[in-house]
């Protein structure tokens, strides 16, 4: 085991683990902190803990030292210097005339690097701009182009449900986000509905997947031909939520009718012809696939709920566990009675097996 502390040198950014050296970090206190990119300011967001050392896949950077004042009056000037940076860079730009979008200036700690993030739809050949803000600037210059997800993130805002975005919150990787997803959620599909504002599908589609997923198993597909406790019939709507669908009948087309899917019999999924020689059971034997409602309204307790977890976990352990010796003990009694009998048998042929000659002295038919 490891002792480690966990870091953060962005609101909402990524957490990185760090080797406390033996002293004692709370939640919240400012680090100065070794990294790739050299001397960093950090946030300690999870004090000292231990981790299995196989869950590290680089080696862990010391923590230099816990942040003085004079180290945070440092990063307020670096902030300082940032929105002038950002101002010449714009400018810049615009006297190269390049097609790139700036997004955000960030200073290094020490304050001899300043590091400018941009998008833009193609490549961009910015070696004269560097060599221009590096003479204006007087610091090493370097330019990262980013994607439109990242440049939200970095910038912040609301979301069209009111909220500060997910990116720039709390998610520290950005997670596959795809159409089918919507699909499957039964989304509609106009693209300012299921996009962000940075113009990619919304991460929060990816959040509910594997529930709706899980759904999708248990419901029947569109189209499909179900046994209904009305009679048989066409599934036309399937709401996965409330785990009921939409089916119109074939003695009454014109209105559908809505069913729980425990309710429903699938005879045949998805599109397709309807099963030859089919023919529908009668009304008397469907209504057997009916709920009984008095029990559905009925709200379950906590104890009930209880109890029927408890059932679930340890009634089946009990009923495979007792027929078991049962089986030991036929099995046994079979073995000895089919013994008994075999020598039973035996007994007639020996009692008699000398007055019939031997094998080798019987004379050929």
């Amino acid at each position: 085991m490891v002792e480690i502390i966990s870091v953060r040198f962005k609101s909402g950014g990524k957490q990185y683990y760090f080797n406390p050296d033996g002293n004692k970090f709370q939640e919240g206190d400012g680090v100065i902190v070794e990294t790739a990119r050299g001397t960093e300011y950090g946030e300690c967001t999870q004090a000292n803990f231990l981790i299995d050392e196989m869950e590290l896949t680089a080696p862990l950077r010391p923590v230099v030292r816990v942040a003085t004042d004079e180290d945070r009056e440092t990063l307020v000037r670096n902030k300082e210097k940032e929105a002038r940076a950002f101002q010449i860079c714009q400018e810049k730009i615009a006297q190269h005339g390049l097609d790139m979008k700036l997004v955000e200036a960030e200073y290094s700690f020490e304050g001899n690097k300043v590091l400018f993030f941009f998008t833009s739809e193609g490549r961009v050949d910015f070696r004269a701009l560097v060599k221009d803000l590096a003479s204006t600037i007087h610091a090493r210059i370097e330019l990262r182009q980013i994607g439109v997800r990242d440049e939200a993130k970095m910038l912040g805002g609301l979301g069209i449900c009111g909220r500060p975005f997910c990116c720039a919150q709390f998610l520290n990787e950005f997670q596959p986000v795809s159409i089918k997803m919507a699909k499957t959620q039964s989304l509609s599909l106009n693209p300012t509905k299921i996009s962000g504002t940075c113009g990619r599908l919304m991460c929060c589609l990816k959040y509910e997947q594997d529930a709706y997923e899980d759904l999708v198993k248990h419901a029947p597909k569109q189209e499909s031909f179900v046994e209904t406790p009305d009679g048989a019939g066409t599934v036309s709507s399937v709401n996965l939520l409330r785990q009921t669908v939409q089916v119109r009948l074939d003695s009454a087309p014109e209105t559908p009718k809505c069913y729980h899917n425990c309710e429903l019999c699938v005879v045949r999924s998805g599109k397709g012809k309807r099963p030859e020689g089919y023919v529908e059971p009668p009304l008397s034997q469907l209504a057997k696939l009916r709920r009984n409602a008095e029990e559905d309204s009925r709200p379950a307790t906590e104890e009930e709920n209880l109890s029927a977890a408890l059932e679930a976990a340890f009634g089946r352990r009990e009923e495979q566990a007792r027929p078991a010796p049962q089986r030991r003990e036929q099995t046994e009694e079979d073995r000895s009675q089919g013994r008994n009998n075999r020598s039973r048998r035996r007994r007639p042929r020996n009692e008699n097996e000398g007055d019939r000659p031997p094998r080798e002295n019987r004379e050929p038919r």
